[in-house]
Parts: structure tokens; C-alpha cells; sequence
């Protein structure tokens, strides 16, 4: 059962929904800005049954938990090809910082103990936002491809980024997969290590893209995706509610 809330900022002009998902209680609740990935819920996140399972089953945990709407910026039936293809990340960075604007205007979320939290796509939109949003207390990112890569002209790579991050870092990844690749994987490690920036990676073998993504059964990987929520959760729970 998902339980939300939706907010709409504006983002340059443009409208954009954030989700907001509830823990019980009054607070003060650590708080996850949360990227969104791509399949189904590029039309809307209310068409995406793993970003809302995912965001819910945090809140679940006792986090609020703030799902910016980042593919605002066209028609919802555009095609997702386009929406790929046309995605930069100067408008991501300024999604993910007015997402957190929304999060951090909630009454009950604690202030000095957010996360930023990301799969697939959202695995390197989290990235990005890492070295963008200050005051982050940790960044988890679930096999995001493409942090070589820039988005947009007169980007930056995220990975070049990489010493802006300003917090510990959980990474999970499959060693199946071609994006990010195991060699892809051990660069993202490398680039955390040359900045000083503490960190923690996963890797399963016999698990691929997209394992934790339930909807889609040639994806899922249980076993992969079961331990992957113990080692999350467990991260979090150190660097956001430990006293």
C-alpha cells in the first residue's frame, strides 16, 4: 500500500511533482531525497510501481522520503527515448536541489540527517545531486551507468565531480552488467578513493541491471536485491539515526 503526498514546485519555470512519503510519527524523521528511474514512471511516478514500493518501503523504515519528478520537462506521453536523449544535467542538478528544498521544508524531517538515494538512472542522478547538494549526510547508488558520461552541453562528467561529495558512500552493483560494467565500477571506487572520500561497494555475481527492479522479472535478482536492502538499510540507519 503507497502513501503519498504530492507537492508541486516550479523548476525554472517549469511545474514538477514531488512525492512525498510518510513515516508514522511526529518526528523529527531522517529524510531521503530519492532519484526516480526511468522504465514505466517516465510518464508519471504514479505509473511506477518500483519507485513507489522502494520510496514507501523507506518510509516503512522511518524515513520521509522526498521522489522529485525529474522528466517534467516534457509532455508525459513523449517518448522515452526523448526524454533520454534530450535529458541534460544542469535541469537534473536543479530538480534535485528543488526536490530538496521541498524535503527540507517539511516540518518533520531532520534537517542535518539526509540522504540522497538512487537506482538505475536515479543511481546516477544521485551521484550527480552528491556533488551538487551540500549538507548531505550519505549518498546509496544502485548500479547507475554513465557517470563517465556528461549529459547536456557544457557539462561536466559526474565522475569528475566526484571530489564535491561530502559525505560516505554505499554502492551496489551486478557483476553481470555492461553499464556500469565491473571495470566501470572500479573506476567510480577509484575516483571516491583519490578524493578521500569514504565508501562501500557490492557486487553480485550472477546479477545483472536493475536487480532490485522487481517489476521486471528478467531483471530481478532476489537473493542480490534481499541482501542489497540489509546492507542499505543498515548503512542508513548508521550515518542518519545513529546518535
Amino acid at each position: 500500500m503507497h502513501s503519498y503526498e504530492v507537492i508541486t514546485t516550479k523548476v525554472l519555470n517549469s511545474p514538477m511533482e514531488v512525492f512525498i512519503f510518510r513515516p508514522e510519527g511526529p518526528g523529527p524523521h531522517p529524510g531521503i531525497l530519492m532519484a526516480q528511474h526511468i522504465p514505466m514512471g517516465h510518464t508519471g511516478l504514479q505509473n511506477d510501481p518500483f519507485t513507489l514500493t522502494t520510496a514507501q518501503r523507506f518510509a516503512d523504515n522511518g524515513y520521509i522520503v522526498a521522489v522529485p519528478f525529474i522528466f517534467h520537462w516534457w509532455p508525459k506521453d513523449a517518448p522515452i527515448e526523448q526524454k533520454r536523449e534530450e535529458s541534460k544535467d544542469d535541469w537534473i542538478v536543479a530538480d534535485m536541489q528543488a526536490g530538496m528544498e521541498v524535503l527540507q521544508a517539511q516540518p518533520q524531517v531532520n534537517l542535518a540527517r539526509i540522504a540522497i538515494v538512487g537506482h538505475c538512472w536515479g543511481g546516477r542522478v544521485a551521484w550527480l545531486a552528491a556533488c551538487h547538494i551540500r549538507n548531505v549526510a550519505a549518498l546509496a547508488t544502485f548500479y547507475g551507468g554513465n557517470i563517465k558520461k556528461a549529459l547536456g552541453a557544457g557539462n561536466v562528467p559526474p565522475i569528475e565531480l566526484t571530489p564535491h561529495i561530502s559525505c560516505p558512500v554505499i554502492g551496489f552493483y551486478g557483476n553481470n552488467d555492461t553499464n556500469p560494467s565491473p571495470v566501470d565500477v572500479a573506476g567510480y571506487s577509484a575516483a571516491l578513493k583519490a578524493a578521500g572520500i569514504n565508501h562501500e561497494f557490492h557486487q553480485y555475481d550472477g546479477a545483472g541491471h536493475a536487480f532490485q527492479n522487481f517489476p521486471m522479472p528478467e531483471r530481478y535478482n532476489q537473493e542480490a536485491s534481499d541482501d542489497a536492502w540489509v546492507k542499505v538499510l543498515r548503512f542508513l540507519a548508521l550515518h542518519l539515526k545513529a546518535q
